[in-house]
C-alpha cells in the first residue's frame, strides 16, 4: 500500500526537519559541527533475488553525520579562550574519563584547574624545566594554575656594562665612602636576598693610574668586606681602552642583611667595562635576582605552551596542551556538552602536539563558532517542508483511490 511508502517519506523529511533545526538552533554554539542527515532506500528481497516488477518500500534514515569543516574564530581578548585552527581535539578529563572537545571556552575553579563549563578539566603535558622546552608527551595531566607566590631568588650575579673616563683625574688620598673626593665615579643598583628583600649595592671606581682603577663595593651604606682601610679589587685596562684584568668576575666576599636571609655573595662581571675618553657612562646593570610574586597573567602560544607570568617578572611554563584526533572522526560517539567519546567506528585515539603532524594550530585569545551556514540550513529547511507537503500528498491521493474502490456497487 502506498499509505506506508508515504509515510516513511514523512519520517524521513520530518528527520531532516529536526536535524535541520538543530543545526540553526546550535548556530551560536562554540565549537558545534553541523549534522547531516543521510537517507537509504527501502526495497524489499524476494526469494531467489529482486523482482523485476518490485516496486520500493520507501525511504529510512540511515545515519547523522558530523560535519567537521572548519569554523570561523571570533577573537574575545580571554587568554583561557582557546580555538583550534586545523585537525585535532581538546583533551578532558570528565572524573578521570577522556572526552574531546573543540569548544575552548575554559575558566579557572576553586582549586586553580582550568576547566569548561561543565567542569571537565584541560590536559596538558606536563612540563621537564620551567622554561618550556622540554615536555613529558608520555603522560597527562591535568592543567592547574598556582594560587601561591612564586618564590624569590638571591642575587648572585651582576653584568656591569660601563665606561670610565681616561680623562679622570688620578686620586691619591685613601679611599672614604663619604667623601666624594676619594673617589672619581660610582653607580647603584637593586639586588635582592633569599627572602626577596631588596637592597642597594654600589660600585665606587677610584683612578690610582693612567690604565688602574680600585673598585670599592657597599651595600646598603656598608663596606664589603667591612675592614679598615676598605679593600679594593684592582681593575687594570690596556691601551686600546679594553679590560686587561681581572679575566674573571670580581667578588667582593660576603655581606649579611641581618634579616634572617642568607648572606648576600655576588659576583660582578666587569669583563666589558672599557676606558675610552669622554664621560663616565653606565651602559647597563643586570642582575639575576628577583622578589617573590603573583600570579599576574596566563600565556599561550600557538603550540600550545602554557606561561604563567608573575608579577616579579618571572615566567614558568605550566605544561604543553595536549590534542587528540582520529582516523574517523565522523564515528565519535556524541555525548551533548560540545564533547565526543571515543567508540570502535572513530578508531584509536592519536594524542599530539599542536602544530605538528596533521594536528592544527591554538590560537589563544578566541573561540572557534559553529560551522553552520544559515543560509543553507534555511534552503534545506525549505526543502524538507516541501518533501513533508509532497509526500502528505500521497497519502491524500492513496486515500481518494481506496475511498473510490470502497464506493463501488
Amino acid at each position: 500500500m502506498p499509505f506506508r511508502t508515504a509515510l516513511s517519506g514523512l519520517n524521513a523529511a520530518s528527520a531532516d526537519l529536526r536535524v535541520t533545526g538543530n543545526n540553526i538552533a546550535n548556530t551560536s554554539t562554540v565549537g558545534f559541527k553541523e549534522s547531516r542527515a543521510e537517507f537509504a532506500d527501502v526495497f524489499s528481497l524476494s526469494y531467489g533475488g529482486i523482482s523485476q516488477t518490485a516496486i520500493g518500500s520507501g525511504v529510512r534514515l540511515s545515519a547523522v553525520t558530523q560535519q567537521f569543516g572548519q569554523g570561523n574564530i571570533d577573537f574575545t581578548g580571554n587568554n583561557l579562550d582557546l580555538a583550534m585552527n586545523g585537525q585535532g581535539f581538546f583533551v578532558l578529563s570528565d572524573s578521570g574519563t577522556r572526552v574531546y572537545s573543540r569548544a575552548g571556552a575554559f575558566q579557572v575553579n576553586r582549586d586553580g584547574h582550568v576547566v569548561n563549563a561543565q567542569g571537565q578539566r584541560l590536559q596538558v603535558y606536563p612540563p621537564q624545566n620551567p622554561q618550556g622546552t622540554q615536555f613529558n608527551t608520555g603522560t597527562l595531566s591535568d592543567l592547574q594554575l598556582s594560587t601561591s607566590e612564586a618564590p624569590p631568588q638571591a642575587t648572585s650575579e651582576v653584568d656591569t656594562r660601563l665606561n670610565l673616563s681616561s680623562e679622570a683625574e688620578v686620586i691619591t688620598d685613601a679611599f672614604e665612602m663619604d667623601n666624594p673626593n676619594t673617589f672619581n665615579f660610582s653607580t647603584s643598583l637593586t639586588v635582592y636576598d633569599s627572602l626577596g628583600q631588596t637592597h642597594t649595592a654600589t660600585l665606587y671606581f677610584q683612578k690610582t693610574d693612567s690604565l688602574e682603577w680600585n673598585t670599592y663595593l657597599s651595600i646598603n651604606g656598608e663596606l664589603v668586606p667591612d675592614t679598615v682601610p676598605a679593600t679594593a679589587e684592582e681593575l687594570t685596562f690596556n691601551s686600546d681602552g679594553s679590560l686587561a684584568t681581572p679575566t674573571t668576575p670580581l667578588n667582593f666576599g660576603t655581606h649579611d642583611p641581618q634579616n634572617g636571609a642568607d648572606p648576600l655573595n655576588i659576583d660582578f662581571d666587569l669583563s666589558n667595562a672599557t676606558q675610552y675618553g669622554g664621560t663616565f657612562n653606565v651602559t647597563s646593570l643586570s642582575q639575576d635576582g628577583f622578589s617573590t610574586g603573583r600570579l599576574n597573567s596566563i600565556d599561550i602560544d600557538s603550540s600550545g605552551v602554557v606561561f604563567a607570568r608573575y608579577t616579579n617578572g618571572q615566567s614558568e611554563a605550566l605544561g604543553k596542551v595536549a590534542l587528540a584526533n582520529f582516523a574517523n572522526p565522523q564515528g565519535l560517539q556524541q555525548l551533548g556538552d560540545n564533547a565526543w567519546g571515543e567508540s570502535f567506528a572513530a578508531g584509536d585515539v592519536i594524542l599530539g602536539q599542536a602544530d605538528t603532524g596533521n594536528f592544527g594550530t591554538i590560537q589563544a585569545g578566541g573561540l572557534e563558532t559553529a560551522n553552520v551556514d544559515i543560509a543553507e540550513q534555511l534552503v534545506k529547511m525549505i526543502t524538507a517542508q516541501r518533501n513533508f507537503q509532497a509526500n502528505a500528498q500521497v497519502i491524500t491521493t492513496a486515500d481518494s483511490i481506496t475511498q473510490t474502490i470502497i464506493n463501488i456497487r
